[in-house]
């Protein structure tokens, strides 16, 4: 069994972040990061060369494929910030929240924003914790 390719670094979110270009990728990256600690309570690790996830949870597959990756979290990528919500968009009251979230595309478990001034951000806010609510119901968790 292969081990996932993107795993848990030492890198300090904040120094990456610090460096992400442009000026507004990087603002937007450090106000995520402000929202996501407060919503979700968790301290942010950087998985990879870019991703910041916040807790971890266990899945397995029918496969018989195992492994563990982050609850939550985002991406201040070139294209578009990605914000990661693991169970996706298909359940509860995310079909809701999207509706009134601004401009946005969707995959299957990420979020796809152009700015921050797209979109509203109390809306953000609960769309990251309905989905942290959902894996916390459904799978092995943990806060590191």
């Amino acid at each position: 069994m292969s081990a996932n390719k993107t795993q848990p670094t030492p890198i300090d979110p904040v120094e990456f972040l610090n460096g992400v270009e442009p000026a507004q990728r990087c603002s937007d990256g450090l106000t995520l990061l402000e929202v996501f600690n407060r919503v979700t309570g968790l301290k942010p690790k950087m998985w990879g060369a870019s991703m910041i996830g916040y807790g971890r949870y266990r899945y397995a597959y029918k496969s018989g494929r195992k492994g563990e990756y982050f609850l939550t979290g985002f991406s201040p990528r070139k294209q578009n910030l990605s914000v990661y919500i693991m169970p996706g968009y298909q359940w509860g009251n995310m079909q809701d929240h999207l509706a009134r979230l601004g401009k946005h595309k969707l995959g299957k478990s990420c979020l796809y924003i152009n700015t921050l001034s797209d979109i509203d951000m109390a809306v953000l806010a609960n769309i990251v914790r309905e989905g942290l609510d959902y894996m916390y119901a459904h799978y092995q968790t943990a806060s590191e």
